[in-house]
């Protein structure tokens, strides 16, 4: 199906979990986390998501060890490990511009691609963490700028993967000439792998609406969503396109709902201070540093931090029925794809595809019914 048409298009909505493939677990915490960073757990982990339901998975990217992350493994390649242990799964690399050039990452992608049938996509990450640029004796740009050079990134990687003989001419990148080949896969409604982003500021805003395909958000509640939802279609609009929205949620699905408050209270209680101190502290910087001040985490507050990307504030922490009922009411007001991070993530991938996910698919069954139209369908 074309990005962007859904407006009119029942669809069921989708679902991704963010990769543990740093240190730490999703948590700044030192509550026991039965989850492991490495490759064999996290083989087994993506055949398991993908045979309970999930569509996407996204690696995460981090260079040096900071705030209770103290390893690593490098995006791209684990990606791509992922993908060739798969068969349906998509699997998104998170990548700093900046530190790639995109004709290289743009190689890279459309290989993975290739080797995967079609499911390797890209999450274009602005950047909040200076260290990572100047430890390398990278610049470090000021906020608007990052973005600028982001939406040149993701210009030129469509180029190179949609021309024969790419051109062009920015301010931070030049192609002359430039044919790539192969090219990634190409089908009906997806020209190039698809391009992912984050960022909550003005500035992420209108690039997504210019560039991207999907707009991820971090944790927010349901008038923040709206809210963020309404400024991104709205500048697309002014570009005619339009863009898919996903939203950041860390999932604690128990059968009982003070059993579920019970293991965040815990998480939150066992937060490592000093670690979480050092994150807000960088981050609420970077949120600052934003022209008009509406840059990620710049309200978050402690208990939010403790989940690296405001996950708490979604809410999908209760009961199955309640989570269910919660993801189905941000399904109205216009959410795609949900990105989920777990405590113990090969029992919990499981318990939701098992006891979650079924309930949102009756839920949206009985509410396309009620409409007169045909039921959701989940994504290819």
């Amino acid at each position: 199906m074309p990005v962007g048409n859904i407006e009119n298009t029942p669809e069921a909505v989708r679902f991704a979990y963010w990769v543990p493939n740093v240190s730490g677990g999703l948590v700044v915490s030192k509550i026991e986390q039965r989850t492991d960073w490495g490759y064999d757990y996290n083989r087994e982990l993506a055949v398991r998501a993908e045979d309970n339901g999930f569509d996407y998975a996204l690696s995460q990217v981090r260079y040096i060890a900071s705030y209770g992350a103290a390893y690593q493994h490098e995006s791209t390649g684990f990606s791509l490990a992922l993908l060739l242990a798969t068969r349906r799964l998509k699997v998104i690399a998170a990548i700093h511009p900046g530190l790639w050039h995109p004709g290289v990452l743009a190689k890279f992608i459309a290989t993975a691609d290739q080797l995967s049938g079609g499911r390797a996509a890209v999450n274009v990450v602005s950047g909040w963490f200076k260290d990572e640029f100047t430890k390398l004796g990278e610049p470090w740009l000021e906020h608007d700028e990052r973005y600028r050079r982001s939406e040149e990134f993701i210009r030129v990687l469509r180029e190179i993967w949609t021309s024969e003989n790419a051109e062009f001419n920015g301010d931070f990148y030049r192609l002359h000439d430039f044919d790539l080949r192969p090219k990634p896969l190409a089908a009906p409604g997806r020209p190039h792998p698809e391009i992912f982003q984050g960022g909550n500021s003005t500035a992420a805003r209108r690039m997504a609406g210019r560039v991207s395909d999907w707009y991820f958000s971090n944790g927010n509640d349901f008038d923040g969503v709206t809210e963020q939802i309404r400024d991104v279609r709205g500048e697309a609009a002014l570009h005619g396109r339009s863009v898919r929205f996903g939203l950041n949620a860390f999932l604690i699905a128990r059968d009982s709902e003070a059993e579920a408050r019970e293991v965040l209270r815990e998480i939150v209680a066992k937060a490592d201070r000093e670690a979480v101190d050092g994150f807000g502290a960088a981050v609420r910087q970077a949120g600052r540093s934003t022209a008009d001040g509406r840059g990620m985490w710049q309200d978050s507050e402690f208990t939010d931090l403790v989940q690296y990307n405001d996950g708490f504030r979604t809410g999908l922490i209760g009961t199955p029925e309640q989570i269910a009922e919660r993801i189905v009411a941000y399904k109205r007001l216009g959410v795609d794809l949900f990105l989920l991070g777990f405590l113990h993530y090969l029992e919990e991938v499981e318990y939701f595809g098992k006891r979650v996910l079924p309930l949102v698919r009756e839920l949206e069954a009985a509410e396309a019914d009620k409409a007169g139209v045909p039921a959701a369908r989940a994504g290819s």
